[in-house]
Formats: C-alpha cells, sequence, structure tokens
C-alpha cells in the first residue's frame, strides 16, 4: 500500500473566499513591511562592513566575560554571540564575535585582532580564533545594490516568461505570489532579527524558482484544462486544475521540507540562515501558488478564445506536454 498524503482524488474548493485569502497574505505583507521600516534587519558582515571572528574553547563560554574584556579596547558596535550546535562536542564552545568598520579603515587591522585575542586569553586561556572574515564598507555597499537588483531582476524575468508562456493575468498573478513571498521572508527576518547576509539573498532566489515551478505546474493544468472543458466557469476550471496537482504538490513541498529540516537540525550554524529561510519559502510558496497566484488570476479572468485548438494565439503557446 502507497502512502498518500492527500487523497488521490480531491474535490476541494480553494475559491469559496478568495478575498479573504488575499486580505490575509495582504495584512501579513503590510505587518512585514511595517517590521523592516521600523525595525530594519540584522544585516550581517556582508552588507554592514567589519569583521566577523569565530572563536573556540573547551571552556563554557560567559559572553559577559568576553564583552567586559573586550571594553578597554573601544571597538565601538560589537556582537557577540554563543553558537549552539547538537553536532559540537561537549568540550567545544563556540563564538562569534562581530566588530564593525572602524573609522578609516576597510575591515578591522591585524593588530586589532591581536589585540582581541590577547584580552580573550586573559580570561579564556585556551581560546582559539578558528576563522576571521572581514568586508570592507565600501564593498557592502556594492552587494546590498547588487543583491536587490538580483532580486528585482529575477522577478522581472518571471514576468515576462510567464507573459509568453501564456497570457499577461498569469504574469501578474505569478509575480503576485513572487513578491508576496519574497516580502514575508523579509518580514520574517526583520521580526525575528535573524542576521540577513549574501546567504539569504541567494535562499530568496532560490525561493523565487521553487516557488515559480509549483505556479507553472498549476498554471499548465488550466490552460489545459481550459481547453478541454470549455463549458466550465473559469472558478471551476481552476478548482479542478489545483486538485489534480494537489497530490504532486503535497509531495514535493514534504520531501524538500523533510531535507531542509535535517540539514537545519544537523548542518550546523554557518547555514543555518539560509535553510530557514528556505524553510520558510517552501511553506509560502506553495501556499502562494494556491491561494494568490490563481486568486489573482481568477479575479483578473482569462480570455477563452486563445484556448481553442485552432485559434491561431492558442497554436502559438504549443501543447501543455512542457
Amino acid at each position: 500500500m502507497r502512502l498518500r498524503l492527500v487523497p488521490q482524488e480531491t474535490k476541494w474548493d480553494f475559491f469559496s473566499r478568495p478575498t479573504l485569502w488575499l486580505g490575509i497574505s495582504g495584512a501579513l505583507m503590510v505587518a512585514a513591511l511595517v517590521s523592516f521600516f521600523l525595525q530594519g534587519l540584522n544585516l550581517g558582515i556582508d552588507f554592514t562592513g567589519g569583521t566577523t571572528i569565530r572563536t573556540e574553547s573547551a571552556q563554557e563560554v560567559v559572553v559577559a566575560d568576553y564583552r567586559e574584556a573586550l571594553v578597554p579596547l573601544e571597538l565601538g558596535d560589537m556582537t557577540i554571540t554563543e553558537v549552539f550546535d547538537p553536532t559540537f562536542e561537549d568540550n567545544q564552545n563556540v563564538t562569534m564575535i562581530r566588530i564593525q568598520a572602524q573609522d578609516g579603515e576597510e575591515a578591522v587591522t591585524a593588530d586589532v585582532i591581536r589585540d582581541v585575542e590577547a584580552q580573550l586569553r586573559t580570561v579564556i586561556p585556551d581560546i582559539t580564533f578558528v576563522s576571521v572574515e572581514s568586508v570592507g564598507p565600501k564593498v557592502s555597499g556594492e552587494l546590498i545594490q547588487t543583491a536587490f537588483l538580483a532580486v528585482l531582476l529575477a522577478i522581472a524575468a518571471v514576468l515576462i516568461y510567464i507573459w509568453l508562456r501564456f497570457e499577461w493575468q498569469f504574469a501578474l498573478g505569478a509575480v503576485a505570489a513572487l513578491v508576496h513571498d519574497v516580502v514575508l521572508t523579509i518580514g520574517v527576518f526583520s521580526e525575528l532579527q535573524i542576521r540577513f547576509d549574501l546567504a539569504i539573498i541567494a535562499a530568496l532566489l532560490t525561493i523565487v524558482g521553487y516557488s515559480l515551478n509549483d505556479t507553472v505546474v498549476v498554471f499548465d493544468r488550466v490552460r489545459e484544462n481550459l481547453r478541454k472543458f470549455k463549458k466550465l466557469s473559469l472558478k471551476e476550471v481552476m478548482n479542478q486544475s489545483i486538485n489534480e496537482t494537489l497530490s504532486r504538490t503535497v509531495m514535493t513541498s514534504v520531501t524538500t521540507l523533510l531535507a531542509l529540516i535535517s540539514l537545519f537540525v544537523l548542518g550546523g550554524d554557518v547555514i543555518r540562515g539560509f535553510v530557514f529561510a528556505m524553510i520558510w519559502g517552501v511553506i509560502v510558496g506553495t501556499y502562494s501558488s494556491v491561494f494568490i497566484a490563481s486568486a489573482v488570476l481568477l479575479k483578473l479572468g482569462v480570455k477563452r478564445d486563445w484556448s481553442k485548438p485552432d485559434n491561431t494565439a492558442g497554436n502559438q503557446f504549443g501543447n501543455v506536454d512542457a
């Protein structure tokens, strides 16, 4: 007997309250934007400039002792956090020390790093510096612009692709879902103040691709059913299409989440932010493909004449076997 996460045949009405789903998503997006503008993102060194020092010792970490030891150096804005990871040994205590870029310097100098190490050894004699990473303010500013441009270009490319493959109503529905996913992901990172760095930008672009894949699968089935069931209303066709692809959508999302949750638990702190963004993205991406992209398409409506096999516009799109 094969495992089924959803019944083989479903007849659920996903559009009994489309305005409600759009309203809830709109409210969440507003909350995400409010959080973003009020408290901003916890930008990593990639975007702010400065130096990240990763230390390790057998002695238990006391953040207050670390901070007290470094106060005489007057390094300005500094963050010290203990790193927890289930893969660490009992005597493996790791901390991340983030130091802002100093005035007139591209990054924390080697002399400053030596001073930091010397000061920390006064309270933790066996401390070792596992890694030191520095990014200058100029480079970090360029990275912010490049990252923002990358996300915008990805969404624009999706708009053009869906427009050419389907119609403009489909394109607007798909882009609405992608903007929804990106805004909610940024909102979660702002609200929880999880470190936001270049790895999260990579996660955002991956989320865009994942969400688009789900949306295109649903839209392909909608287009196919519009040709097959010419007497059904658009709402009935879309409900049937989503029900027909629901098993595939749920199975893909669940198997992806199983892998991501394993990485989140066992992958270590270095990739934990990226994996968290992916987990959140898979959840909201699956939701938006069903309730946002399709709901927007239903609100906009779509012409039925292009769905005729002998129509010129219909032939332009070809078969739905891709």
